[in-house]
């Protein structure tokens, strides 16, 4: 018996210490994966110079006259943080756009410029903890979509109930696009989705950055960090599924994702554009780099955007 119970103990100490370790690994990389800070795994913004073909898009965003919007919350009473850009001549048109991964308002400066030269008003909000806004976590789109709900609404407050809006966003912020297309209380003055890049859902996202940039399998680390995750902010990393949400959408959808994206692998968007329920348009671009699309070939860009707004944003 005491032999039995020396076995037994031994097991449980055991036990106790991989528990014990895995919990601190999962606080590790919850640091790594939802903290706002520096990443190390991010490429540094490079500098945009006299002759880059964005160069104008950042001195117009310098320049141009910005309102300053904020707005709370849906949950956790956070003050959120947005620059409003009126277009060049009145219209009731209006395109919101939502920033990536450690983005921020600042970051989008080129899609604004590509949807002012387009004749829209633009409003680029900050997501929770990022930028300006305030917040201690990354909600990867999913607490963030019912933000840019009310984000919409305002928009409706402030410009009339003749509105006419489309979301656009890149990367997290296309993520969030399709995220906010599913949620069923969408303003009816929302028209149209432009969603660039975009990942399926939470966990698998963060379960591939695991295997690419650390070389380790999903479970049972991604889960540990999911669940420390919900506990902490509020949402698991399952339950955060553009997929789903897009499978409840009836509105119209364009998809866009570069042909060799190998931070949010191409391969995401043929089931998003598969399940999604509306009118849809996919465009593959040609060329390597995560949300470079527009960079990568502006004219393609510009022209397919250009060409979906004209047919479902009269």
């Amino acid at each position: 018996m005491k032999k039995r119970n020396k076995i037994l103990i031994a097991c449980t100490s055991v036990v106790a210490v991989m528990a014990a370790g895995l919990f601190g690994a999962g606080m590790y990389f919850y640091k790594v994966a939802v903290v706002p800070a520096p990443k190390s795994f991010l490429s540094k913004p490079e500098k945009i110079k006299p002759g880059n073909k964005l160069y104008p898009a950042q001195e117009w965003y310098k320049h141009v006259e910005k309102q300053r919007w904020h707005e709370i919350s849906a949950t956790r009473h956070l003050k959120l943080d947005a620059n409003y850009i009126k277009a060049a001549k009145p219209t009731k048109k209006t395109i919101v756009i939502a920033h990536g991964f450690m983005g921020d308002k600042d970051k989008m400066f080129s899609y604004a410029y590509l949807f002012h030269n387009l004749g829209y008003n633009v409003l680029l909000p900050d997501a929770r903890g990022h930028g300006d806004s305030q917040g201690k976590y990354i909600g990867y789109g999913w607490p963030d979509r019912l933000d840019y709900v009310k984000w919409i609404k305002q928009v409706i407050a402030k410009n009339g109930q003749d509105s006419k809006i489309v979301m656009f966003g890149t990367s997290m912020g296309g993520a969030t696009t399709m995220m906010v297309s599913g949620v069923k209380d969408v303003p009816k003055q929302v028209k149209a989705y432009i969603e660039d890049c975009g990942y399926t859902d939470v966990y698998s996202e963060i379960a591939y950055q695991a295997k690419q940039l650390y070389h380790l399998p999903n479970w049972p680390l991604v889960n540990i960090v999911s669940m420390i995750t919900d506990v902490k902010d509020g949402y698991s990393f399952k339950e955060a599924s553009a997929l789903k949400q897009v499978k409840k959408n009836r509105r119209p959808m364009l998809f866009i994702h570069g042909a060799h994206d190998h931070f949010v692998p191409t391969r995401m968007v043929y089931p998003l554009y598969k399940a999604d329920r509306g009118p849809k348009q996919l465009l593959i671009v040609p060329g390597r780099g995560h949300a470079r699309s527009y960079q990568n070939h502006p004219e393609l860009y510009t022209k397919t955007v250009k060409q979906f707004l004209g047919r479902y944003f009269k």
